[in-house]
C-alpha cells in the first residue's frame, strides 16, 4: 500500500505495478521536499505528480481517458463522449481559418487523438485545407495512442500530423486546447482570521500533509482579496482559493505567439465574481480517479489527475495584454449550438435507432445544464479576424469577465 494513501472504501486499489509507480513518484517528492527545506510550494507539488518525467499524470502511462472506471480511465472528455463534438467545432475553426488566411491547426493535450481525427475528417467534408496538423504533448504514452487513433480514424490525413516538443515562435493558424488549463498547476492560498497564507506540502509523521505558511504581499493575493470581498455581501474571515499563474502565462505564451489566426480554450470554470463567491470558499481543487471526484491530492500520486477550475477573466486579461482580441467568450452550449450541433446530429437517420438515440443522449450531456453545457465556458482570441465567428454570435458573455 503506498505509505501515503488514505484509501477511501469507495475507490479502488490500483496494481502492484502503478502503485511501485506511484512509490517512486513518492520518494522524489520527499527529496524535493527535504532540498526545499522541508516545505514544497502545493504548485510544484502539483507540477511533479502530473508531469515528473516518466513518473506524472500526465507524462507517465496511466490510461486517462475513457468511459468507465472499470476500463482502467478516470474521466471522460467531451471528444471521447461523441464524435459531433469534433464535428461541430470544426465549423468555427474553418470559419477562424478562412477569415484569418492560415492553413495551419495546433492542438495541446489531445488525449487519445479522437480531437484531431475527428477535426481533420470534420474540415476534409467542409472542403477546408489546412497543411499542418501540430500536437503538443508531453505523454509518450498519449502520443502514442494519439498516432494510432489518427492512423485508425483519418488515414488519410495522417501525414499532416506532427508531435512538437517544443513551441515555435510564431504561429499563424487556429489553436485548441480541451481542457488544458484546467490542467495547470495552481497555488493554493488561505486566508485564516483576515490574513493570508500560502499552502505548500511537509512530511508529517512520514506522510505527505499540507501546512500552511503566512504570506506577507503578493499581488495574485491582493487582487484575490479585493475580487472575494466584491464577490460577496459580507467579508470572509476564512476562505481557501487558488492561484492560476501557470494558466495565466500559457495563454500569454500563446497569444504571443500568434501572428495571425485563433486560439479556442474549452474548459469548466467561472468568471472572476462568479469564481469567487461564497459558494467556492473551500476551493475548487478536486481529483479524479476511476470516474470519481475526491477532494484528496495526495492519494496515490501519479495515479490520479488533480485539477482545479478555471478564472476566465485572468485568462481574459492575460491574453489582451499581448495584444490580442478576445474574440469571445460563452458557455459550451451555446457555443455548440450556434455552431450547429442540432444540424449535425440531424444529418444522421432518426431511424437508424442504434446509432441516434446514443448520439442524441451524448449531446445531451454536452449541452445540458445539469452535465457540461453550463460548466464548461469556451474562450478565444484572434489576430486578424475583422468582427466575430458566428460560434459567438449570440450569448456572448464577455461583458461578464
Amino acid at each position: 500500500m503506498n505509505s501515503n494513501a488514505r484509501q477511501s472504501d469507495s475507490l479502488p486499489a490500483p496494481g502492484a505495478d502503478a502503485l511501485a509507480q506511484s512509490e517512486a513518484l513518492t520518494g522524489l517528492i520527499r527529496e524535493r521536499i527535504a532540498a526545499a527545506g522541508g516545505w514544497l510550494p502545493f504548485d510544484r507539488y502539483m507540477d511533479l505528480v502530473l508531469y515528473a518525467p516518466g513518473f506524472g499524470y500526465y507524462s507517465g502511462g496511466a490510461m486517462k481517458f475513457g468511459r468507465r472506471g472499470e476500463d482502467g480511465s478516470d474521466f471522460v472528455t467531451a471528444p471521447e463522449l461523441s464524435p459531433l463534438f469534433a464535428t461541430t467545432l470544426a465549423r468555427p475553426v474553418a470559419q477562424a481559418l478562412q477569415q484569418s488566411g492560415t492553413r495551419q491547426l495546433m492542438e495541446f493535450g489531445a488525449g487519445t487523438g479522437k480531437l484531431a481525427a475527428g477535426l481533420m475528417n470534420a474540415l476534409a467534408d467542409l472542403d477546408i485545407h489546412f497543411d499542418s496538423y501540430a500536437i503538443v504533448d508531453l505523454s509518450g504514452e498519449l502520443r502514442a495512442r494519439q498516432r494510432e487513433t489518427i492512423e485508425r480514424e483519418a488515414p488519410g490525413l495522417a501525414a499532416k500530423v506532427k508531435w512538437l516538443d517544443s513551441l515555435p515562435d510564431s504561429f499563424e493558424g487556429v489553436v485548441i486546447g480541451n481542457e488544458v488549463l484546467d490542467a495547470m498547476p495552481v497555488r493554493l492560498v488561505a486566508r485564516k482570521l483576515g490574513a493570508w497564507h500560502e499552502r505548500g506540502v511537509v512530511l508529517l509523521n512520514d506522510r505527505l500533509a499540507f501546512d500552511d505558511r503566512p504570506i506577507t504581499r503578493d499581488a495574485q493575493v491582493e487582487l484575490i482579496d479585493a475580487a472575494i470581498d466584491d464577490a460577496n455581501d459580507e467579508p470572509f474571515a476564512e476562505y481557501v482559493t487558488e492561484t492560476h499563474e501557470a494558466a495565466l502565462g500559457f495563454t500569454k505564451t500563446i497569444c504571443t505567439m500568434l501572428v495571425r489566426g485563433a486560439a479556442f480554450f474549452i474548459d469548466y470554470g467561472f468568471p472572476r465574481r462568479e469564481f469567487y463567491h461564497a459558494q467556492r470558499a473551500s476551493g475548487t481543487l478536486m481529483c479524479h480517479y476511476r470516474h470519481r471526484a475526491h477532494p484528496e491530492p495526495f492519494l496515490y500520486p501519479g495515479l490520479q489527475d488533480i485539477t482545479a477550475h478555471v478564472e476566465f477573466t485572468g485568462i481574459a486579461e492575460a491574453g489582451v495584454e499581448t495584444g490580442a482580441d478576445l474574440l469571445g467568450f460563452t458557455s459550451q452550449a451555446r457555443f455548440l449550438l450556434n455552431a450547429g450541433v442540432t444540424d449535425v446530429l440531424g444529418e444522421l437517420d432518426p431511424s437508424d435507432v442504434r446509432r441516434f438515440l446514443p448520439a442524441a443522449n451524448a449531446v445531451q450531456k454536452l449541452l445540458s445544464e445539469a452535465e457540461m453545457g453550463e460548466l464548461f465556458k469556451v474562450i478565444a482570441f484572434s489576430r486578424g479576424i475583422p468582427g466575430t465567428l458566428d460560434a459567438f454570435a449570440t450569448g456572448d458573455r464577455s461583458h461578464t469577465l
